[in-house]
């Protein structure tokens, strides 16, 4: 999906009692925990601490100020880790969370931070299956830009 950053992103506000921080690789254990329990109801896997932080913190679109931490008095409650092409990889919210707008916001932050950038366009992946996240993301303002099979 996609979301051109031409136009206006609404304005953020984000839910009581959160702040948002960036990536250091002493909050990978928790960002790591947050994403296999986020994934593992949507039928990926996240590979084990080890390996997903090697991977994640040498990619070559690797920017810690691009992985985007919402953070509350209990701890991490939303991920959104983008690359620096414009492409919003992981965007998780604790199950704690969820229902109060965090994703929303975590997209919007996302979509100005790009904009900052100059960046014309944001994309991202979604399973076709997925239709909550699907919602979500038109919701605010992307569209279907191509589909791709799914392997079995």
């Amino acid at each position: 999906m996609r979301r051109n950053l031409a136009e206006v992103v609404p304005a953020i506000t984000w839910p009581q009692g959160v702040v948002i921080g960036e990536y250091h690789p002493e909050r990978a254990e928790a960002v790591h925990r947050l994403m296999a329990q986020g994934y593992q109801d949507g039928g990926a896997r996240v590979p084990a601490l080890a390996i997903w932080q090697q991977r994640f913190e040498t990619d070559p679109e690797y920017d810690p100020t691009l992985c985007f931490i919402a953070l509350d008095a209990a701890g991490i409650v939303g991920v959104c880790q983008c690359w620096t092409s414009a492409y919003i990889k992981n965007l998780v919210v604790h199950p704690r969370a969820r229902g109060q707008g965090l994703g929303r916001t975590l997209l919007l932050h996302a979509f100005n931070t790009f904009q900052q950038r100059r960046e014309g366009f944001v994309d991202l992946k979604v399973r076709e299956d997925n239709l909550r996240a699907q919602r979500l993301y038109e919701r605010v303002g992307m569209y279907v830009v191509r589909r791709e099979p799914v392997p079995a």
